[in-house]
């Protein structure tokens, strides 16, 4: 099994960035994690990064026939692109869409995800173990 795990814009300054929304983990921390959940349940696990739109559209076109499934917080895009929806219909991996805060408690703006309705399902609310919890999901399967 072949999982991509995309972060999207300001992931970078997880630990530093909005505690009471994020929390003090970083970035590094959560692959490292899910790096070791893969690795006992022999998968392959590979991470992307991205404050650019269009970089994270092309690693969701890139993973076409490299991935079966992609974990994709795509930050503020959640709520806006169709650019990365479009992407995400485009692609045979089914993508699970995680959110580290409770999306649906916080500002209005946040509540609607564009890219919800073309991904297999959300996680939202949990954390850091919003992350976990899609990769268990998929290594369940």
């Amino acid at each position: 099994m072949k999982i991509l795990v995309i972060h999207g814009p300001n992931l970078n300054l997880l630990g530093s960035r909005e505690k009471k929304f994020y929390g003090k983990t970083t970035l590094a921390a959560i692959n490292t994690e899910l790096a070791s959940i893969a690795k006992k349940n022999q998968a392959v696990i590979k991470f992307f990064q991205s404050n650019i739109e269009g970089e994270i559209v092309s690693q969701i076109q890139d993973s076409r026939k490299k991935f079966d499934y992609i974990i994709l917080n795509a930050g503020a895009y959640t709520h806006y692109s169709i650019a990365l929806r479009d992407a995400i219909s485009g692609v045979k991996a089914k993508v699970i869409e995680v959110h580290l805060s409770n999306i649906h408690a916080r500002e209005k703006f946040r509540r609607e995800s564009v890219i919800a309705p073309v991904c297999l399902g959300q996680i939202a609310g949990f954390g850091k173990d919003s992350y976990r919890l899609a990769l268990e999901y998929i290594l369940s399967l």
